[in-house]
C-alpha cells in the first residue's frame, strides 16, 4: 500500500493482475481508475521545507554508469577499496533478557561473492516489542547498489532501470529491498539516470548511490550533497538516526509526521490508522556497511533503535505498511547463475511482498539492488 493509500492486500493483487493483463497505454488509464476507487489519500505531516536545492540536470556523459572508487578523504564518497570484506557484523544484543532463540546471531544470505558472505541476517524485537523483526547487514565492499525506478514511484520515466530486474542484471544480483513514499509525501526529491525527477530538499533524508555503486545515507546539505559522481539520490522525509542515536523527531509523539498507516485488522480507508504498523527503514555504519530493518509492529522510535542498534550511525525511514516493505536476497546454485523467485528468499516470512516482487512487470515501485561486484584483476 502506498504511504498516501490504504489498500487491502487483496485490492493490491487485483490490481496487480489487471495491469499485467492489459496493454500499456490502456494499462496506465485503467490501473489508475481501479486504484482510485479501492483507495483513498492520506497525507502525512511531513515537515515543511527550509530551502530546495535546485539542480542543473547534467548531461549522460557528465555521470557516468561506473567509475573508479571515490575518495576516502570525501565524507559524500564512502571508500571502496578492491574486494576486501569489511569486519564480519558482531553478535546483536537483544533489547529484553527473555530473548527469542536466535535473536540478535547472524546467519549469512544470498550468493557468495568472490567465495565470501556479502550479506548477513538476525532478528530482534524491538523494545516494549512482541513480534521480531528482521535485520539485514550489507556489506558494501562486495556490494554494488543500483536505484530501480517505477512508474508510480517516482513516475515520469521511461528508465533504463525498473522493474522487472532483467538478465544481465540478475547474473549478479545478491539482495533487493524496497523504496520509500511516492512523491508527493515523501518530502523530498528524486534524481537519477542524469535527471532530476523531483527538486531536492534541503534536509532531507538521502539514500545517495556513486557511480561506482558506493552508498552513502544523511540529511541532504551536510551529510551528503551533490558530486560529479553521483548516480542516484532517493529523499523520504527526516533523518530517522543522527549521530549513532534516533533523531528528536523519531522519538517524538508525532508519530503521524512518519506517514500515514493502515488500521490494526484493515488497511481500508474508513479504518484508522494505528501507530505500530509495518515499517523499514534504511542505515549505514561508521565502515559503510548498510543495514536493513523491517517488521510488522513498530512505530518510528522502534525501527531506529533497531538500526542504532545494528550499528547505524545515519538512517532513514523507507515505506511502510503492509504491501510495501520487503527484502530478499538471492542464492543461485551456481556462482554465476540467474538470480530468481525460485532461489529468492524473504528477510522475513510475513513480508506480503517477496523475490518474485523485483521480477514483476507490472511492480510500480522504487527499489534498490545490491549486487556483486567484479573481481578485480589479479
Amino acid at each position: 500500500m502506498a504511504t498516501t493509500q490504504r489498500r487491502p492486500a487483496a485490492a493490491t493483487t487485483y490490481l496487480a493482475r489487471a495491469c499485467a493483463l492489459i496493454g500499456l497505454g490502456l494499462a496506465l488509464a485503467s490501473c489508475s481508475a481501479v486504484e482510485h476507487a479501492v483507495t483513498k489519500s492520506a497525507h502525512p505531516k511531513t515537515p515543511k521545507p527550509a530551502s530546495t536545492t535546485t539542480i542543473a540536470k547534467p548531461s549522460s556523459s557528465t555521470i557516468p554508469e561506473t567509475g573508479p572508487p571515490p575518495s576516502s578523504s570525501s565524507a559524500n564518497q564512502p571508500a571502496t577499496t578492491g574486494l576486501s570484506p569489511l569486519p564480519t557484523p558482531a553478535t546483536l544484543s537483544p533489547f529484553s533478557p527473555s530473548a527469542l532463540p536466535g535473536e540478535g546471531a547472524w546467519k549469512p544470505a544470498g550468493r557468495l561473492v568472490a567465495g565470501m558472505p556479502a550479506v548477513f541476517e538476525t532478528t530482534l524485537v524491538p523494545p516494549g516489542g512482541s513480534q521480531p523483526a528482521g535485520i539485514a547487514w550489507m556489506d558494501t565492499h562486495l556490494l554494488s547498489a543500483r536505484l530501480y525506478s517505477g512508474s508510480m514511484s517516482p513516475g515520469g520515466g521511461p528508465y533504463k532501470y525498473t522493474a522487472p530486474v532483467e538478465p544481465a542484471q540478475a547474473a549478479s544480483l545478491v539482495a533487493a529491498f524496497n523504496g520509500g513514499f511516492v512523491m508527493n509525501v515523501a518530502g523530498g526529491g528524486y534524481y537519477t539516470e542524469g535527471r532530476l525527477i523531483d527538486p531536492l530538499r534541503t534536509g532531507a533524508a538521502s539514500l545517495v548511490i556513486y557511480s561506482n555503486g558506493s552508498v552513502n545515507i544523511g540529511a541532504w546539505g551536510t551529510d551528503v550533497t551533490m558530486a560529479p559522481n553521483v548516480v542516484s539520490v532517493r529523499q523520504n522525509l527526516s533523518p530517522l538516526v543522527s549521530n549513532g542515536q534516533p533523531t528528536p523527531l523519531a522519538a517524538s509523539a508525532d508519530w503521524q509526521a512518519w506517514g500515514a498507516t493502515c488500521g490494526a485488522t484493515s488497511c481500508a480507508a474508513s479504518v484508522p490508522g494505528i501507530e505500530n504498523q509495518w515499517r523499514s527503514g534504511l542505515g549505514i555504519t561508521a565502515d559503510g556497511a548498510l543495514v536493513y530493518a523491517t517488521g510488522p509492529a513498530l512505530d518510528p522510535l522502534q525501527l531506529a533503535q533497531l538500526l542504532v542498534q545494528a550499528g547505524a550511525v545515519r538512517g532513514m525511514q523507507l515505506d511502510i505498511n503492509p504491501d510495501w516493505p520487503v527484502f530478499a536476497t538471492y542464492d543461485p546454485s551456481t556462482p554465476d547463475g540467474l538470480a530468481a523467485p525460485s532461489n529468492g528468499t524473504k528477510l522475513l516470512a510475513s513480508t506480503i511482498q517477496g523475490p518474485w516482487t523485483f521480477f514483476e512487470a507490472w511492480w510500480a515501485r522504487d527499489f534498490i539492488t545490491m549486487s556483486a561486484r567484479p573481481i578485480p584483476p589479479a
